[in-house]
Parts: structure tokens; C-alpha cells; sequence
């Protein structure tokens, strides 16, 4: 089932969000500064693709904190809101359900993605 989601998620937009990501993540890393910023763009890139059987998991610490705080104020509260009502909306329908889940996920991670890991769950 988690394999349908996938492939209806990257014929529905997954694979466009994800290559917007991607040429995000190129353009933050041009510039010395923005690499750890690309880095983040290139994790969400790479959940947004194929977010079924992937979750997301915590181990960041004291440098993670304070880069997702600059993070949340320059572009992950926007971000995050406009996952969340997606998430919302989706999930109205029974059909959409799933769909919400894996937008909440996409929320979740664009708020604070510094000191976050993405692993498979088979």
C-alpha cells in the first residue's frame, strides 16, 4: 500500500516539489554561508520525493537548536503553515488521509530540520 502512495504522491507533485528543493538546496550552496542551509533543502527534497516508509527522527542538539531558530525565522514558519493546512485539508476526506499524514510529516520537518535524521521504515 505504502508502495501505491508512492508512486501516486510522485505522479500527483512529488517529483516537481522535490526538483524545486533540489535547485533550492544548488542555489543556497552557491554561497559559502548558505551550505548548511542547502544541506537542509536537500533532506526535504529527498523526503518530499518518496515520503511513504520514510520518517523522521530527532538527535540534534545545542548547534541544531540555534540554527532552527534562524531557520523558523527566515523561512520555516511559512513553510510549515502551508504543509499543515495542505495536511488539514487532505485529511477532510477519507481518501486524502494518508496524504495528510505524510504533509504533517513534511510540516514537521520544515519547521526544524537541522539535527533531524530521515530513515526508512520497512
Amino acid at each position: 500500500m505504502k508502495t501505491l502512495g508512492n508512486i501516486l504522491w510522485f505522479i500527483f507533485g512529488g517529483f516537481e516539489t522535490a526538483v524545486c528543493w533540489f535547485f533550492l538546496g544548488v542555489l543556497w550552496c552557491i554561497t559559502i554561508v548558505g551550505i548548511p542551509l542547502g544541506k537542509q533543502c536537500f533532506k526535504l527534497a529527498s523526503l518530499t520525493i518518496f515520503p511513504f516508509k520514510k520518517d523522521v527522527v530527532d538527535g540534534g542538539g545545542a548547534i541544531s537548536l540555534v540554527a532552527n531558530i534562524f531557520w523558523v525565522i527566515f523561512t520555516g514558519l511559512p513553510m510549515a503553515i502551508t504543509n499543515a493546512l495542505v495536511g488539514l485539508v487532505l485529511c477532510i476526506t477519507i481518501i486524502g488521509i494518508p496524504f495528510g499524514k505524510q504533509y504533517f510529516k513534511l510540516a514537521a520537518l520544515s519547521f526544524a530540520p537541522f539535527g533531524k535524521e530521515i530513515v526508512r521504515t520497512d
